[in-house]
């Protein structure tokens, strides 16, 4: 069991790595943007964590709180990404709905598109691990530390 967990870490700091250079090689006004997330739940899943925006040079911290109808299990999520739409560093602030449906066992990667009130759309790629199942409604909120 040990060795699987090094396994799932080893591919998950890859996959970041490989995203990192795929995204410093393409130009782009984005902003990058990393979360760490913890979720878990039966029905209802609560999930928190915690983030960096990189912003013309800068280095703000963030918190992410977030709810989930429909899910079950427990899992870890780290996201690398960019940030579009921002115009200031508080523009991240709110509230992100997602709806869909998908499931994910130990190593399943994720990929999202999110969007806030104020048009900042975050577009993320990261590997999970645990197990989590979720169906309908699920999104987060994001807030500056």
């Amino acid at each position: 069991m040990l060795s699987l967990l090094r396994v799932v870490r080893f591919v998950a700091v890859t996959l970041v790595a490989a995203v990192m250079l795929v995204g410093a090689t393409a130009p782009s006004r984005a902003q990058t943007v990393r979360l760490h997330i913890v979720k878990a739940g039966f029905i209802i899943g609560v999930g928190g964590g915690s983030g960096v925006l990189y912003f013309q040079g800068h280095t703000y911290r963030l918190s992410v709180g977030g709810i989930g109808i429909g899910s079950l299990g427990v899992a870890a999520v780290d996201l690398v990404g960019t940030a579009a739409n921002l115009h200031q560093p508080r523009d991240i602030v709110g509230t992100y709905a997602a709806a869909g449906a998908g499931g994910a066992f130990v190593g399943g990667a994720q990929v999202a598109t999110l969007q806030n009130e104020r048009g900042v759309v975050l577009t993320l790629r990261g590997v999970q691990a645990g197990f989590q199942v979720s169906l309908g409604l699920g999104g987060m909120t994001i807030s500056m530390r």
